[in-house]
């Protein structure tokens, strides 16, 4: 194996430059799975302390690292070195260059699947039908299409959206003396403003149950935001009230996720520091109150992942793998307007519509849920349903 050593002159600069059959040696951080090696380059651009990165293409003699983004950092902020390893490419963070925080993923893969997160399915016409469903419904941020070569030939046109995590999580939240930590004030959130849905929570009272996934939230109101953002959670318990993205939190460190710290006279300008970065989702001020004393009036930022991945990637054939296009500005998905409606789906979201001639009649169909014709022409709609039956829907 060949290893060099690297110059530093560009530890602090924007460096887009990708190096095919090239590891980046540092100290591994964690490993994400993604689709290509731009993904991972964002994946790691929007890690706090990723510096540098290897994917692993899926022409790798390793078969069992197909997809894999291993994210790297080093204290110098470069490279320990290069080494010579076909199927990988490699690359730095874009943390110095001038990106969109909320990228458009419009790239589909052909023969990819991404596994998991499954929480709703139906039958599309192609896979441009699959990913406007996954464009549409808030909850999905990917998808996977199986096109009309798949094998079982009954799971032919499925379409298969998945969910993706948006609202920030506090990996860590601990009590700390002399600390006060908060939000971004920027943070979107899927709740309403609607008064008639209000949110009703419950003290001293735990719903036993199945537990989905158990993670650290700095207050009810931020656990029922993670809850209200994930389509198979219905309630939620929280131990240890309000806008929780506005409320600050005494005593508390949001510990860990630092990307950044500044000087700041209070809590306030801590907060006013975050909310004017965009890459700033949550943050922790140490007060004069700490017993630390050399960190007090220290303002540190954080970040923690939010671009959706997929928790596996791997080769499959006829299948097609994509992401929601809700950050596409200008996509024909988003500007899709449907020109007539079903002619019956009550409290239903319609999503696409196939049209076809009376002459394309006789050929075998899979797809179609709803089915009515006008004219000479036949329409097949896809209905959804929004949130059947509750008082509060989402969107």
């Amino acid at each position: 194996m060949l290893v060099w050593k690297l110059c530093s002159s560009f530890s602090a600069e924007c460096s887009r430059e990708l190096l095919v059959n090239v590891d980046l040696l540092g100290t591994d951080i964690e490993f994400f799975y993604a689709p290509d090696t731009e993904h991972c380059q964002q994946l790691c651009t929007e890690h706090p302390s990723c510096n540098f990165f290897t994917f692993v293409r899926p022409d790798s003699s390793d078969e069992k690292k197909y997809f894999q983004c291993h994210l790297k950092s080093a204290h110098s902020g470069v490279p320990m070195g290069r080494a010579t390893h076909l199927g990988v490419t490699s690359g730095f963070s874009l943390k110095h260059c001038s990106t969109d925080s909320e990228p458009c993923l419009s790239q589909v893969y052909q023969d990819v699947v991404f596994h998991g997160e499954d929480y709703q399915t139906l039958f599309t016409a192609d896979y441009e039908e699959c990913q406007r469903a996954c464009t549409h419904y808030p909850s999905c941020q990917f998808f996977t299409f199986n096109n009309g070569n798949f094998i079982p030939t009954e799971y032919r046109y499925k379409c298969h959206l998945k969910f993706g995590r948006t609202v920030p999580r506090t990996p860590n939240v601990k009590a700390t003396a002399g600390l006060v930590s908060g939000f971004s004030h920027k943070i979107q959130t899927t709740q309403q403003s609607d008064t008639a849905c209000q949110i009703k929570l419950f003290p001293n009272a735990d719903i036993l149950r199945a537990d989905i996934e158990n993670m650290s939230a700095a207050s009810p109101e931020h656990c029922h935001a993670l809850c209200t953002a994930h389509p198979r959670c219905t309630y939620f318990s929280y131990s240890r009230y309000g806008d929780w993205v506005k409320k600050t939190y005494e005593e508390v460190d949001f510990w860990g996720s630092d990307f950044h710290n500044v000087p700041a006279d209070d809590a306030e300008a801590c907060q006013r520091t975050c909310t004017e970065d965009p890459n700033c989702h949550f943050y922790s001020y140490v007060t004069d109150r700490s017993p630390v004393v050399g960190i007090r009036g220290i303002c540190y930022l954080k970040r923690v992942i939010t671009m959706t991945a997929p928790p596996k990637v791997t080769k499959l054939a006829n299948v097609v793998s994509g992401f929601s296009l809700k950050n596409c500005i200008g996509s024909t998905l988003l500007k899709h307007t449907p020109s007539l409606h079903p002619p019956s789906c009550p409290r239903l979201y319609w999503l696409s519509i196939v049209e076809e001639t009376v002459a394309q009649t006789n050929r075998e169909r899979r797809y179609p849920l709803v089915y009515h014709k006008i004219g000479e022409k036949e329409w097949y709609h896809i209905c959804y349903m929004v949130h059947m039956g509750d008082p509060c829907p989402l969107y």
